[in-house]
């Protein structure tokens, strides 16, 4: 059996069947414990109906993540969610699904930007700022069930050594430090302010179990610039 399918491949298979980054226990320390009333919030809850799953196949794999919708038919994920991936659906908390297209990819900063034609769910908005150690909501699709909006907080942006989308070796790279509960699945979803805006998105878990990293706003601010066919990004960061 060692033989005929290598441990290796194996490995491999599984961490692309859930390609959730997992990353040294150092993201949390510093932030104060979540508010475990703020997912409840009215902003947070409004954010909720924004956030879809995405989901295809790559390399004969199911490979299942998170997004939020930044603009009407515009969605925004992690690039390691789709990647590789050939038939890209999006899929709002209700029911249906839609077939999404790249239209913009930051496998450096782990941002992919997507057009799904015909999505008739709002745009969650984008804070105007860096978050600063604020309690925060996450909310995703954790293990491929239904959405979910946990307590957390997030952090200033900092500079870590961690993967790109695609894996191989770490390097320095802008992240947001989170803490609370981080899960496979929740790769792409939103973490919103008490205001239901985005403040960073979610992209890898520490090993420790107690938080994680996300995509700072620059970054994702950066892709939906580069998008193609979305131009009206350009220059405004306050009102996309």
């Amino acid at each position: 059996l060692l033989h005929a399918v290598p441990a290796s491949s194996v490995l491999d298979a599984l961490a692309r069947f859930d390609p959730l980054p997992v990353v040294p226990s150092i993201a949390d320390r510093a932030l104060d414990r979540p508010d475990p009333t703020l997912p409840g919030a009215a902003g947070p809850r409004t954010a909720q109906a924004s956030v879809v799953r995405v989901q295809g196949t790559a390399c004969g794999l199911g490979i299942q993540g998170s997004g939020w919708v930044v603009r009407p038919g515009i969605v925004v994920t992690n690039a390691h969610v789709i990647a590789g991936e050939h038939d890209i659906v999006v899929q709002p908390s209700g029911a249906g699904t839609y077939p999404a297209f790249p239209i913009a990819v930051d496998a450096g900063n782990d941002v992919a930007v997507l057009r799904v034609h015909g999505l008739p769910l709002p745009r969650v908005q984008i804070s105007p700022k860096d978050p600063s150690g604020g309690a925060v909501a996450m909310i995703g699709y954790p293990q491929n069930g239904p959405l979910r909006s946990v307590p957390g907080r997030a952090g200033q942006p900092v500079t870590a050594l961690a993967p790109g989308a695609y894996g191989g070796s770490v390097r320095p790279r802008t992240v947001v430090p989170l803490r609370g509960l981080l899960e496979h699945g929740d790769s792409g979803g939103p973490v919103v302010d008490r205001r239901g805006r985005v403040v960073a998105m979610m992209f890898a878990a520490d090993k420790g179990g107690g938080g994680g990293f996300g995509v700072p706003l620059e970054a994702i601010r950066s892709a939906l610039g580069s998008a193609h066919g979305v131009a009206t990004f350009e220059g405004r960061t306050n009102d996309v």
